[in-house]
């Protein structure tokens, strides 16, 4: 069982790496209660599924499959010892700040019951972006990040409510197959060889399926 750290708001601030203007990875921590709830399609629904929240890259960000964004703090402290510096809660972007969840082990489709309310699906890995390099300004971070497999998940909201810090987090449905986030985020990175692997199994959305069908030559 694990727990919520921090929920995680954007603060808006400029960037110029994507031309948009204006980046909303900057997230801070949240005092109070926070509704989730599913904000519809990509392009033309609500962006993030955090209300308060902001997503302003919406041809790659937010939607129902990329709602919510959690990273570990095992990961945030394994990474301040490989970087030398302090790695506050939202630095990466996330929604959630996570303790006592393995969040890159993660079985695509799996669910967590969040407080008393809140169920997610973990759908997605985080794929690093030039925004996500220019906020970290370390050298090669793209690369970097993608080497060490510590993406963090994109979930869905399948069951909406109120969420807190603190409030507990509970596995409560684990898919028979055994495709995780961290390995989906390697067959889209740095091991092809797996691709073949995600073409049937049904908890992986059905566009990217499809992608990984034409990409195999299919």
């Amino acid at each position: 069982m694990g727990r919520i750290l921090s929920i995680n708001l954007a603060v808006p601030e400029p960037s110029d790496a994507k031309g948009l203007g204006t980046t909303g990875i900057n997230k801070q921590p949240a005092t109070g209660p926070v509704l989730l709830r599913a904000p519809g399609a990509k392009t033309t629904g609500l962006g993030s599924g955090v209300v308060g929240d902001r997503v302003f890259d919406i041809k790659h960000h937010g939607g129902n499959d990329q709602a919510v964004y959690a990273y570990a703090r095992e990961d945030y402290d394994w990474w301040a010892g490989r970087l030398g510096r302090a790695l506050p809660a939202g630095l990466f972007g996330e929604n959630l700040t996570t303790e006592g969840v393995d969040v890159n082990g993660a079985l695509v489709g799996e669910r967590w019951r969040l407080g008393d309310e809140v169920l997610l699906e973990a759908v997605l890995p985080r794929i690093p972006c030039n925004t996500f390099a220019a906020k970290m300004a370390e050298p090669q971070w793209i690369k970097h990040f993608t080497e060490q497999a510590r993406p963090g998940t994109y979930l869905r909201v399948v069951e909406p409510g109120y969420l807190r810090p603190g409030d507990q987090i509970t596995v409560v449905h684990r898919p028979a197959h055994d495709l995780s986030i961290a390995e989906l985020f390697r067959a889209l990175t740095t091991e092809p060889q797996l691709l073949p692997k995600i073409v049937d199994i049904q908890e992986v959305p059905a566009g990217l399926r499809a992608k990984t069908v034409q990409r195999l030559g299919g």
